[in-house]
């Protein structure tokens, strides 16, 4: 979970030189230190946009406090920066240059030293500068670390070669990755935790001449070169400048094949020698040292030659480059096989420590180094919420993900990896993608199809950056509205969850796999297994949250019929794989009380592998086995022999990996349990296609953000709103008449989007390209005026259009009680009440759930549910003004108060503002009639029930559902809500007879 950015420590090794009073004295040829603080009081406790000195830390009691102080033993001057500290989170301080000034260029020095008071408290203590980015708050981070071993004052003098770049959290994508000096914006020290203490820092400054090591740097074209037996590895070695200036000394690099898997003299033809740059040579400069291997007639599993380069003059490569000899002739090789022999004959090859690495996902951006790929013989990679190369384009994905997996050829058996993300609603970490409604809005169209159509578009711009898998679609039933995830939901009612299903083909094709290895499908994820829907408000204990991650208490019936009902049709469809849910799982009655579902080998081994069949594999949630009870190890063997194939193990992948062969090894989990899982995660990435095309195949990537895919979007978003109250035909708007719009999500593309956009919480604001509903009504014709708050002059106008709604939020961060509530804002009240009083208005609600407008319903003559349309509001505005008629259906229930919470259709207590499967519409036709038409098409849907009719006992029960909206209007009632619900839920399963009556019912009863 994202934290403020210089409040994080990374453990570094220690890489600080701690130098006597008598190192101060800079060398002769050096140039003079250039001070950055001299604590004098010269630099204000300020932070940006100011040049100043200001704290931080995880809670209220975790910042230091700080002071300049005098003192007769400083090391420079007469004050020095003093403070005191008791941390339990994390905490520190930060020196950030003024944001409105030039950054500062650092790159003439050797490094940055300063004088520590230390305490010999044996404490490591982080140090880190920034580089580039627009200022200090939203630059690269580099770190380094020296300890606290020795008494009074020191003078710690780090090179600039010594810091190692933060991977664990930088602006979104990072910027260059490279530590260019020229564009530096200050420093921060992270302090110890769970010692109280305190500290003294003096004279901080810039030393020492830059080693041309800093500036140059020697690199190759790759770290991994494959190549077929017998053939020739070219490897291009190409000198680089920071500025692209030529080089002052001589660079050379020597370099010799050694080592590896390979046979010298058998395998291939070692090479040596010695490749120079001389002074003067220009950036960009290569040389090409190329390894001939030897073909023999054996079968062989890849094997690999290390080529070791040292260089003088420059900086060396990261990594080793390795030529690795590609595998051949191996059964599991022959693409004429079947799927299950190859997994057989390639499962029967692997160590135990190749079977570990296949069951191990790491985060991208928590590789200690992408070697580790090969060495941990990881399986799956993935990118969480916001985590995207640089830049982030589909080329950009590609080449990211080219790259991991030329990392994986490197193996021994050069098993490709399966990259995921959580797509859910289109490919919404890239920027530019086309973004669809969430789930909560794709369940309102109650259109099937289109749900189909929105996953293919979802799977052909994901596949086309090089991703094969999906962590979507979330098949969770919403219970409660006071759910941070409601809206991945597709609705309250399973039936409806079910029918949306066919977004699994629109992703993955056929549903026996056979389009999986297609260009434009991705293998996808029905998660949270099972019941993450209903957890109980209030029974969360993960951190803030109220009730994401709660317990889940359901009968065993209640269990079948809501929340696993989606899972069968799942596995029918062929779903590939299954995400559990971080929630708790009660069963009343069977004697087993509140179990984290991770740990619930009755469920993932018992009902969903066992009971109904499921074939694929079974990916864990995010360090979700961390929620286990008791020590790592029992994390890890609880959970696998649970039924979780593969670790979702962001920064731990080495720890989960080593800990698991151990428990196999003591006997705690079995071999069988892991071939078992080694052969499902196996037979997807064969069905995918991926040993024999691992790379990126962007044939498709013209097509991202294309007119045809935004099309798709934009019905999506048109069919998604429903039309909740309609007073004297409002809507559609004309065109020629005057229109004021207002309102906080009228023109935020950001609100507009929701969560999981660019990041994992989503933001407001211009983040994503596409089109606001306020630019959508201005596109279609409109005569507009816009004023967001609504203190323009608001006479002269025929009507108003107020937009308002909530901010983005994801997961348990956006439960309510944890800083949201499902009332409007009061801004936003201010707005619907300024317009509704002034003018005939129109309010629009863009949110992941209901809100309560209850007690502003009577004001409002026209009231519409958005939900989260995506980047498409050429969708709402054509909706708004006729050029698509309403046809949306509310997927939850609408309540009148949070006290009605938790409500739903077939409560036996049922009297919500608006019930499930309310929607009102605006086409040209509406049928007409009375009790005797409804008697009449209640006769002809029995027929239909009987027949199997499905198209026919729709359309007879949805004429019934417009005849009865039009004779309750707004004069809603327990009697007329509950068998109005219950007759939605009906038609979805496919009893129109009986749906038809309960509609006569609530005819009767308005």
């Amino acid at each position: 979970m994202p934290r403020p950015r210089t409040a994080l420590l990374v453990p570094g090794a220690l890489l600080a030189a701690l130098l006597p009073l008598s190192a101060a004295a800079h060398a002769a040829d050096d140039p003079p230190p250039v001070p950055v603080d001299h604590f004098e009081g010269e630099v204000p406790f300020a932070s940006q946009p100011a040049d100043g000195i200001f704290t931080w830390g995880g809670d209220a009691d975790d910042p230091p406090t700080l002071s300049l102080a005098d003192r007769a033993d400083a090391p420079e001057g007469a004050k020095v920066l003093t403070g005191s500290y008791d941390i339990s989170g994390y905490g520190g301080f930060t020196h950030d240059f003024a944001a409105d000034q030039p950054a500062h260029d650092w790159s003439a020095h050797q490094g940055i030293r300063f004088w520590w008071e230390g305490h010999d408290n044996g404490k490591k203590i982080a140090f880190e500068i920034k580089d580039g980015g627009a200022n200090g708050e939203a630059s690269e981070l580099w770190t380094t670390s020296f300890t606290d071993d020795f008494s009074g004052w020191k003078q710690i003098q780090i090179p600039f070669g010594d810091f190692t770049y933060r991977t664990d959290y930088q602006p979104v994508g990072g910027i260059d990755h490279v530590l260019g000096l020229t564009q530096m914006w200050g420093y921060a020290v992270t302090l110890p935790v769970g010692l109280k203490g305190d500290f003294a820092m003096d004279d901080v400054e810039l030393y020492g001449k830059a080693d041309q090591a800093l500036h140059a740097s020697v690199a190759t074209d790759a770290s991994v070169y494959p190549v077929a037996e017998g053939g020739t590895a070219k490897v291009r070695v190409a000198l680089a400048t920071t500025g692209g200036k030529p080089v002052d000394d001589p660079v050379t690099v020597t370099y010799a094949t050694g080592g590896g898997t390979a046979t010298a003299g058998q395998d291939y033809t070692p090479v040596s020698g010695t490749l120079t740059f001389p002074a003067g040579t220009p950036s960009g400069t290569a040389r090409t040292i190329e390894v001939p291997t030897r073909k023999d007639r054996a079968a062989e599993s890849a094997e690999t030659i290390p080529l070791k380069l040292t260089v003088d003059g420059a900086k060396a490569p990261t990594e080793i480059p390795q030529v690795v000899i590609d595998a051949h002739g191996l059964p599991y090789l022959n693409t004429k096989l079947p799927v299950k022999k190859r997994v057989a004959d390639l499962l029967s090859r692997m160590s135990l420590a190749e079977k570990a690495g296949q069951m191990t996902q790491a985060e991208r951006a928590g590789l200690t180094t992408p070697g580790d790929i090969a060495s941990y013989d990881l399986g799956s990679l993935l990118s969480g919420g916001g985590s995207t190369p640089t830049p982030n384009t589909a080329e950009g994905w590609a080449r990211m993900i080219d790259g991991f997996q030329l990392q994986a050829q490197a193996t021994r058996f050069q098993i490709p990896l399966i990259y995921g993300v959580d797509a859910v609603h289109g490919h919404n970490n890239l920027y530019g993608a086309t973004v669809m409604p969430h789930n909560i809005g794709i369940g309102a169209t109650r259109d099937p199809q289109l749900a189909e159509r929105t996953g293919a578009v979802t799977a052909a711009e994901v596949r086309a950056t090089g991703v094969p898998w999906d962590f979507a679609p979330c098949l969770c039933v919403s219970r409660d509205e006071r759910w941070g995830r409601s809206y991945e939901s597709f609705g309250e009612d399973p039936a409806l969850v079910e029918s949306m299903e066919t977004m699994i083909q629109g992703l993955q094709g056929r549903s026996d796999g056979s389009d999986l290895s297609r260009d434009d499908k991705v293998l996808a994820t029905a998660k949270h297994f099972v019941g993450d829907g209903g957890t109980a408000y209030g029974s969360s204990t993960t951190g803030t949250y109220t009730i994401d991650q709660g317990v889940t208490t359901v009968t065993r019936q209640q269990l079948e019929d809501i929340h696993l009902a989606p899972y069968r049709s799942a596995v029918r469809r062929g779903i590939g794989t299954v995400m559990p849910s971080y929630s708790s799982l009660d069963i009343t009655g069977d004697g087993k009380g509140a179990v984290k579902m991770h740990a619930r080998g009755d469920m993932i081994n018992g009902e969903l592998k066992g009971k109904l069949g499921f074939d694929g594999f079974v990916i864990s949630d995010w360090n979700a086995i961390d929620q286990l009870p008791g020590d790592y190890a029992n994390h890890v063997r609880t959970a696998v022999n649970a039924g979780v194939d593969m670790m979702m193990v962001p920064y731990t992948y080495k720890d989960f990996s080593s800990t698991l062969i151990d428990e196999v090894k003591a006997g705690r989990v079995t071999e069988a349990r892991i071939d078992d899982a080694v052969s499902r995660i196996l037979t997807q990435k064969f069905e995918l296609g991926l040993f024999e095309h691992p790379y990126a195949d962007t044939s498709g990537a013209a097509a991202i953000g294309s007119p045809a895919h935004r099309a798709v979007a934009r019905q999506a978003a048109a069919e998604s709103q429903v039309l909740l109250k309609n007073s004297g035909g409002l809507l559609p708007l004309k065109k020629s008449e005057k229109v004021y719009v207002a309102g906080s999500d009228a023109d935020d593309i950001g609100n507009q989007t929701g969560g999981w956009t660019l990041t994992w919480q989503g933001a407001s604001g211009d983040t994503v390209p596409g089109t606001t509903i306020l630019q959508g009504m201005r596109a279609a014709g409109g005569d507009v005026t816009y004023s967001k708050d609504a203190s323009a002059p608001t006479t002269g106008y025929d009507v108003g259009v107020v937009v308002v709604g909530e901010t983005p939020y994801a997961e348990g961060v956006g439960d309510v009680g944890n800083g949201h509530s499902l009332s409007l804002s009061a801004a936003d009240q201010a707005a619907v009440d300024k317009v509704c009083g002034a003018m005939k208005c129109v309010v629009l609600i863009v949110s992941g759930r209901p809100q309560l407008i209850g007690d502003r319903l009577g004001e409002i003559d026209s009231l519409v549910a958005s939900w989260l349309p995506g980047t498409e509001g050429e969708g709402v505005a054509d909706v708004l003004y006729g050029a698509r008629p309403f046809t949306g259906q509310l997927p939850v229930t609408w309540p009148k108060s949070e006290s009605q919470l938790p409500i739903n259709v077939g409560d036996a207590s049922y009297d919500p503002q608006f019930p499930y499967g309310w929607g009102l519409t605006t086409r040209t036709t509406v049928p007409h009639g009375g009790g005797g038409t409804l008697a009449s098409l209640a006769a002809r849907a029995a027929t239909a029930e009987r027949r199997g009719d499905r198209t026919t006992g729709q359309d007879l029960v949805d004429q019934a559902r417009l005849l009865v909206q039009q004779k309750v209007g707004q004069r809603m009632t327990a009697a007329v809500a509950k068998p109005f619900a219950d007759a939605d839920h009906l038609l979805l399963t496919g009893h129109y007879g009986q749906a038809l009556a309960k509609l006569a019912q609530a005819y009767r009863a308005a």
